[in-house]
């Protein structure tokens, strides 16, 4: 059986995630907050406990957001570091130049979207969900932020060969899937068919 390490899962688990939720993938969660009991508590720059070349993927939702910009680099070796020679990571998180368009409108507090967590407007893009900072969750505050061509150049920049993905204006998201090794364009793209929306 393969694994993915769910970074930033949250009380989240795969049942959620496409394609990751089927009996082919055991979940490992790893988050920095122990009140959603992860398999392994730690943060994105610091995985020490998650051996070298241990998981096939990694699945990454709305958490790289969540550091600082120097930060990033570190994040994405750590992330190569624990992948198989041939894993993959599965990212997504906030498109700014999307949100940067609706705040260019005046729409900085404006409703874009309803989330379970609620109505999220461009300053909860920005600068993390207000609600949840408000009740003391600072984990959620944002710390940087990322355009599609951005956030493909520092996967290169850590040693990712091959990358596939974009932007999704109308959700205000970006989703990248990024490999240690190159593939065959059948092969990504029978990939991105089966892990992003």
């Amino acid at each position: 059986m393969k694994s993915f390490l769910h970074v930033g899962c949250g009380p989240q688990n795969k049942s959620c995630l496409k394609g990751f939720n089927t009996d082919d993938w055991k979940e490992i969660r790893f988050d920095i907050d122990q009140s959603v009991n992860p398999d392994i508590q730690g943060t994105l720059i610091d995985m020490g406990d998650v051996k070298n070349a241990s998981v096939n993927a990694i699945y990454s939702s709305h958490n790289i957001e969540h550091i600082f910009p120097h930060e990033v680099p570190i994040a994405l070796k750590e992330f190569h570091r624990v992948l198989t020679d041939d894993g993959m990571v599965v990212i997504t998180c906030p498109d700014l130049q999307s949100v940067c368009e609706a705040v260019a409108k005046d729409k900085l507090l404006d409703a874009l979207y309803s989330s379970p967590a609620g109505p999220i407007s461009a300053i909860d893009i920005l600068y993390g969900h207000r609600g949840y900072i408000a009740q003391g969750n600072i984990y959620m505050a944002h710390k940087c932020g990322f355009t599609y061509s951005a956030l493909q150049s520092i996967f290169f920049e850590a040693g990712f060969k091959y990358t596939f993905g974009g932007s999704r204006p109308q959700h205000y998201d970006l989703w990248l899937l990024a490999f240690k090794k190159e593939i065959s364009e059948a092969e990504m793209r029978k990939i991105a068919e089966t892990y992003l929306p």
